[in-house]
């Protein structure tokens, strides 16, 4: 914790300086959310008449329908030339892996379950994919990062092989905020990173073993969003340059290989965060087949803008994405991932800003732009696609304000900013909070990644700078314990679960205070008071 208020000092202190260079233009702001227009969108975009909202289906349609009336009633206008939609083409692969497969080493063998202890699929668009004795490989984290001066390929071939990786990576266990980034996950914590790098080296298979306070959400997220149907980017090679298999294993599970190689889990993965660490072959081998049902077909971004003036072809991004599960696994007899909090809010949240600022008649310096994106829940897809197919260029988009899973904490005093110390936006969300008695504090949980899972991280990847805030650390009426009690509640019992449903008790005002904020914020962007920059200190600054 000291090393963590040092830094933080510092990167308070450094952004004095930065702040000084912000621009003295001042203006005059305008409007007021409607706490009853959010509930009325999260309630209606959650309802079971828009069937969990999964890309490809009837709710797909019924969402984009109801998204375009909307933008359509409002005044604003199309953001893809005539159009309202950029079509985004995806693949959707319904995979059925064996229902249980055996491990052997030596004269000994374990047997899981899919569900219960192992999930697996393939992003190969093949038929059928098989992995024949396949031997297992545990090689740490799974990262190779010249940076940092960490292999963890160097002394092993896996070529055809199924390498075993945990999640983040070895900074977080240093103690050393220098190492990696400490306490804070780098890219090559991600899972999506692990499943690129697995690919490059050659492995036949991956296999993340979970780890619930790593990961911030129980093993049931894991089961229930890897067992649907998985949708990708449609690729000219079909797929080929990726593992066959990719999957997640319990922390139970991988106690069970590893006794059965011989092994202590525990020890090794002490050893895989310490410089120096060899890979390890387990000696144990497993097959597994996948049955792939692939359709092919279009998603939707939704788009819409306001102008700016004619002399200026600068814009800002606001984005929420409009997707969530569908149809999938029952619990407890419901079936349908009604997506209330994630990310009905935030839909909501971007519905309602356009909706007040035509209602104030706003006439920005900047264009605004209004991007619903599909896919999120499948790997930020529908983001990644627009930031390799952008309808206006990188170079001309400001700034990037993301809102996802607002959840309804009631009236909070912080402002919980994922990402602290990458851009000018530090200071700018300051100004703003201080200004509505609030006061802004780094992601109180840097370890489990969350700059890069929204989309507002596929624009940092080209380098526009984004905001991710919202509050979620202490409760203005009732406390931090009571904040991180309802945050908790909903992490363990309805994120990603049919469960996330809206409910007339839930408590909005906090909700339309973080609405309000990026309301003002965007105003401010929209007429020029304020440009973010990234901080040197940033690795997206290149």
């Amino acid at each position: 914790m000291a090393i963590f208020r040092i830094s933080y000092l510092i990167i308070l202190l450094s952004g004095l300086f930065t702040a000084c260079q912000l621009s003295d233009k001042k203006v005059t702001l305008q409007g007021q959310v409607q706490e009853d227009s959010l509930r009325s969108y999260t309630k209606t975009l959650s309802s079971d008449a828009f069937l969990g909202r999964m890309p490809f289906t009837e709710g797909e349609t019924k969402t984009i329908d109801y998204l375009m009336t909307q933008l359509k009633s409002f005044g604003l206008e199309p953001g893809n030339g005539d159009s309202y939609v950029q079509k985004v083409p995806l693949v959707d692969i319904k995979g059925s892996p064996d229902p249980e497969t055996t491990l052997q080493g030596g004269n000994s063998t374990v047997q899981w379950s899919l569900g219960e202890d192992f999930v697996a699929y393939s992003e190969r668009e093949q038929e059928e994919v098989h992995l024949e004795n396949s031997e297992f490989v545990f090689v740490g984290y799974g990262i190779l990062a010249p940076e940092y001066d960490w292999n963890d390929f160097e002394s092993v071939d896996v070529e055809g092989k199924t390498i075993v990786v945990l999640v983040n990576d070895p900074g977080l266990y240093s103690g050393d905020s220098t190492f990696f980034k400490g306490a804070a996950m780098t890219y090559y914590g991600r899972w999506t990173y692990k499943y690129e790098e697995a690919a490059r080296q050659g492995a036949a298979g991956i296999l993340i073993v979970h780890d619930t306070d790593m990961a911030g959400y129980p093993w049931s997220v894991v089961r229930n969003s890897w067992t649907s149907s998985q949708q990708g980017l449609q690729q000219e090679n079909k797929g080929a340059d990726k593992s066959k298999v990719q999957g997640w294993i319990t922390t139970e599970a991988a106690t069970e290989l590893f006794d059965l190689a011989g092994q202590d889990f525990e020890t090794l993965k002490e050893q895989a965060a310490q410089p120096g660490f060899e890979s390890v072959p387990l000696g144990v081998e497993w097959s597994l087949s996948i049955r792939n049902k692939m359709t092919y077909n279009e998603s939707n971004n939704v788009i819409a803008r306001i102008p700016g003036a004619a002399e200026h072809d600068e814009n800002i991004i606001f984005t929420a994405h409009w997707d969530h599960f569908g149809i999938a696994t029952p619990v407890n007899g419901d079936s349908i991932y009604n997506g209330a909090i994630d990310n009905g809010t935030g839909v909501a949240a971007l519905l309602e800003i356009g909706r007040t600022y035509v209602k104030n008649n706003i006439q920005p310096e900047r264009s605004i732009i209004f991007l619903f994106v599909t896919a999120e829940e499948q790997g930020l897809l529908g983001s990644k696609y627009y930031a390799e197919h952008p309808i206006y260029p990188p170079s001309t988009t400001v700034a990037n304000l993301n809102l996802d899973a607002l959840e309804a904490l009631g009236p909070m005093k912080d402002v919980t900013m994922i990402g602290y110390g990458h851009s000018t936006f530090d200071e700018i969300l300051e100004e703003e909070a201080q200004r509505m008695d609030r006061y802004v504090v780094p992601d109180q949980e840097p370890e489990k990644g969350y700059f890069f899972r929204s989309d507002h991280f596929n624009f940092a990847k080209i380098g526009v700078p984004a905001l991710y805030a919202k509050g979620a650390f202490e409760n203005r009426e009732k406390g931090k314990d009571f904040a991180q009690q309802k945050m908790d509640e909903y992490t363990n019992n309805h994120y990603h679960q049919p469960s996330d449903e809206y409910r007339e008790e839930m408590d909005f005002r906090g909700i339309t205070e973080d609405v309000q904020m990026y309301y003002n914020i965007g105003w401010k962007l929209a007429m020029g008071e304020v440009t973010p920059e990234w901080k040197a200190s940033s690795e997206f600054s290149r």
